[in-house]
């Protein structure tokens, strides 16, 4: 049976307009790179950004395994974003900042498919009420291959002011995994989080966001991605339990089996597998 790629387990932003951070992005440890031509870069700069991330991107190492992504603006930027990023051999994928429906995921699938581009993944950031209302049809677009949850920009957006637990935004967490599961799509990446100098605080909250089925999560300082990778990192027998599960799945396809029970005598169903696979996904990013 085969396996999923490699998930990421941290996705590390990097202000476009840094050259600077972007030249030492990689050596940071995360297992992606989202460079940041939205948020983190001022509106005089957006042109030079878009042309140092560009140049950055080309020149980086064939057989490279850490993920690249660019978030790019929304409105009359996206498109100029879009199409200097096309077609750009290193680029994992574009995330889309602010997308609230599916017609914003569908130009920029068509811009691409227009530019020759084959390749380029899609992630949608969901963002807004709007997005979160919408998020089942957004998750469902083509080329999607994952969502993220922006909640800074949800919680402005909302009035919610979310407490220590977090509990206030339990409920758009779970839609955008629901709607990531309804879709087929990878699970999607958690929120970032302005927590910085308290490692055991940031690690309750992503242990938060893996409970509900996030897988990764982004993050905006380094010190936040060895904390992050410590969460997402399975157990040696999380590992080899996942892997008895998959070997029983072969036998039992290559003898015509239809029934599958794991050790303990459990029922193994899609579901069963599907986690197994995640597992293993997520230790290879590991070293596992």
């Amino acid at each position: 049976m085969t396996g999923v790629d490699a998930l990421p387990r941290s996705y590390l932003y990097v202000p476009g307009n840094a050259e600077a951070k972007l030249a030492g992005a990689l050596g940071r440890g995360a297992d992606a790179i989202i460079v940041d031509l939205e948020d983190a870069v001022p509106l005089a700069e957006k042109e030079a950004a878009r042309e140092s991330v560009v140049r950055w991107i080309g020149a980086l190492p064939a057989g490279l395994t850490t993920e690249v992504w660019v978030r790019v603006n929304p409105g009359v930027l996206r498109e100029l974003d879009v199409a200097a990023l096309a077609g750009l051999a290193g680029l994992t994928g574009i995330a889309l900042a602010k997308a609230e429906s599916r017609d914003d995921v569908e130009a920029v699938a068509a811009q691409l498919v227009a530019a020759g581009d084959t390749t380029t993944r899609l992630m949608p950031v969901v963002e807004s009420a709007v997005a979160v209302l919408g998020v089942g049809p957004i998750a469902a677009g083509p080329r999607v291959h994952q969502l993220q949850i922006g909640e800074v920009d949800l919680a402005g957006d909302t009035g919610i002011t979310p407490g220590e637990d977090e509990v206030e935004l339990l409920t758009m967490r779970t839609m955008v995994v629901l709607a990531s599961v309804a879709a087929g799509i990878a699970p999607p990446v958690g929120p970032v989080s302005r927590i910085t100098a308290d490692p055991e605080a940031l690690r309750r909250s992503t242990e938060r966001v893996q409970r509900l089925g996030f897988v990764g999560r982004a993050c905006i300082h380094p010190a936040q991605v060895s904390v992050v990778h410590e969460v997402f990192r399975p157990a040696a027998e999380e590992v080899e339990e996942a892997r008895t599960v998959l070997r029983l799945v072969d036998e039992a396809e290559a003898t015509g089996s239809g029934v599958v029970l794991d050790p303990q005598g459990r029922l193994v169903d899609p579901a069963v597998v599907a986690g197994a696979q995640r597992t293993l996904a997520l230790a290879r990013r590991g070293g596992a």
